[in-house]
């Protein structure tokens, strides 16, 4: 299964990195992909896929797995054994070692990036392939993460009044990001379920950061 997507160029320059960002739960690419004339990144092509899965109220919805009926993110649930979510991430982790070698950027030089349920998938593939870098945005942990394979460092942020996913799971993802040694920028925003603008330079800065070689762990 191939995913559809939005691709843009490099604001300046030739594109020799690449940030991948996967929309939440009810979105599509489209939704993400407004961001990219704001990041304004050198050097980075950036592409916004699909999900696989349609949403089933949302019209032209797309969604990486489904929620149980009333799931509000404050009691466990066992997704692991959801079809959808083991469908998407064989095609996740596909689709981005068939874009490395497609776009000629290797993974080493991809960040991968996903906001709320594209967080979860992002915590979830990340780790499973030597990207240079992660960024969570309004996510959470959908299950137990494995040990990255390689070291990255992860860009963290979430509204200290998210209505949807609460900040105490952020914190949760954060706790076993670092107890697998997971170098870990945590920022706290007063905002809800969103992306503001200052978030958008953080992300920015994040990934020139990473480009130009200076960790990118700084908060």
């Amino acid at each position: 299964m191939s995913l559809n997507t939005l691709s843009y160029p490099a604001a300046t320059g030739t594109a020799d990195w690449h940030l991948v960002a996967l929309h939440g739960w009810g979105a599509n690419a489209a939704d993400l992909a407004g961001l990219a004339p704001y990041l304004k990144l050198s050097h980075f092509a950036m592409t916004f896929p699909d999900a696989p899965h349609a949403h089933p109220q949302v019209p032209g919805g797309r969604m990486w797995y489904g929620f149980p009926w009333g799931y509000d993110f404050r009691q466990p649930h066992d997704f692991e054994r959801q079809g959808d979510l083991q469908t998407s991430r064989q095609v996740l982790k596909d689709w981005l070692l068939d874009l490395a070698e497609i776009s000629q950027i290797p993974l080493e030089r991809t960040i991968l990036a996903g906001f709320s349920q594209g967080g979860a998938m992002t915590l979830d593939i990340g780790g499973q392939l030597p990207v240079a870098g992660q960024i969570i945005l309004s996510g959470y942990c959908h299950g137990r993460l494995n040990s990255p394979i390689t070291p990255r460092p992860v860009m963290m942020v979430h509204g200290t009044f998210d209505p949807v996913v609460p900040i105490e799971n952020a914190y949760e993802a954060k706790d076993a990001l670092q107890a697998q040694g997971q170098p870990v920028a945590f920022q706290a925003v007063v905002m809800g379920h969103e992306i503001l603008p200052s978030v958008i330079s953080a992300i920015t800065a994040f990934c020139e950061d990473l480009r130009q070689g200076r960790g990118g762990t700084e908060p």
